[in-house]
């Protein structure tokens, strides 16, 4: 038997013992020590588990899922890193021992997304750890081969458990137009934010303006490469903005919070002709302020998950030294903390918290 955190609904998530899962025909198995399994501490996400724990289920499957053909009680942790115990017939690239992170999304390749090569677009889109297939908060997983990954022995399985939403960053600024030498305005500092300064300095902006409320959200903004970070209740965003970029108003906005009010109050800040992304999962359906859109002719455009390229070139910068996430871990726990620990902790303390780690070894 093994320690397992399970959704059950909505504030109803319990460390179980669940029997160990067999490693089948074309799938791998991680087991002891898997040790690090992110909790996504971001509540203004609907993806993340935290949001799942206060509203779920949103991403975890009402009823049966199309591909995995599982429902709650359904294991969690999407977010995670391990070493390969077993590898099963017809698995070649992998052996025992090795370390690999895991891209959890779930695709059937047979909607038309998926047959145009937008897989991370596809219709019955799911994730390893929300929608079946076991979970990272668990002792031992098993999934199919190819949603594992190598990790280079310069990468630590505390900084691999970081890769998937790095590249969702990674993924939103590369769909952008953003350029060298671009002014970027960043809104909310909350994991996914702190990402996308990371590769937006990484790949050359000339400002980066961070919109968030928390002050040491604002602080690691900056010691990951802000610019100039700005709490929305003590200034005028769009006439900072306007006055940093000497009137032109920033080139490329990402929306990381998914938060009407703050949305619109930057929606001014964007210059003529700029573009506004939206990366973030919306709660509620926003009333947005179209007709500045419309009159500064912004193109308003939506970065969804990640594709595969995106998850391989965070591995790749990782191992080149080129992102540096580590500051982002602000606490580790034990698996049967999980929920005391955890989820609560984020719930009661999120302004303390960038990403919570699960030390699955430590029970």
């Amino acid at each position: 038997m093994a320690e397992t955190v399970r959704f059950h609904g909505c504030g109803d998530i319990r460390v179980e013992h669940m029997e160990e899962p067999r490693c089948g025909r074309g799938e791998v198995k991680v087991s002891r020590p898997l040790p690090f399994s992110n909790i996504a501490g971001v509540p203004m996400l609907t993806r993340g588990h935290l949001h799942e724990y206060l509203s779920g289920p949103v991403l975890i499957p009402k009823r049966e899922h199309p591909i995995t053909k599982e429902k709650p009680p359904v294991t969690m942790g999407h977010e995670f890193s391990g070493l390969i115990e077993t590898v099963g017939d017809d698995v070649k690239g992998f052996a025992r021992g090795q370390r690999a992170v895991v891209r959890p999304t779930i695709f059937d390749g047979q909607c038309m997304a998926c047959r145009q090569g937008y897989r991370h677009c596809c219709k019955n889109i799911g994730f390893i750890g929300l929608s079946g297939y076991g979970g990272g908060m668990a002792q031992y997983i098993v999934a199919p081969a190819g949603h594992y990954y190598l990790i280079p022995d310069n990468v630590s399985l505390e900084t691999a458990a970081l890769v998937e939403p790095l590249a969702v960053a990674w993924h939103a600024v590369n769909r952008s137009p953003f350029k060298l030498g671009d002014s970027a305005l960043v809104l909310g500092g909350g994991p996914v934010g702190i990402g996308v300064i990371q590769v937006l300095k990484l790949q050359g902006a000339k400002q980066i303006i961070v919109v968030e409320l928390m002050e040491r959200r604002k602080k690691l903004g900056e010691y990951y490469g802000a610019t100039h970070t700005y709490d929305p209740r003590e200034v005028n965003i769009p006439e900072e903005v306007h006055k940093i970029t000497e009137n032109k108003g920033a080139d490329v906005i990402f929306d990381t919070a998914g938060v009407e009010n703050a949305l619109n109050g930057v929606i001014p800040a964007c210059r003529v002709h700029g573009t506004i992304v939206n990366i973030a999962v919306w709660e509620n359906k926003p009333a947005l302020n179209v007709n500045v859109i419309t009159y500064k002719e912004i193109n308003y455009m939506g970065a969804a998950l990640y594709d595969e390229v995106s998850f391989k070139n965070v591995i790749e910068a990782l191992s080149h030294g080129q992102l540096n996430p580590e500051r982002m871990i602000t606490a580790k726990i034990k698996l049967s903390e999980a929920v005391d620990k955890g989820f609560q902790e984020l719930i009661d303390h999120r302004d303390q918290h960038c990403k919570l780690l699960i030390d699955v070894q430590r029970t």
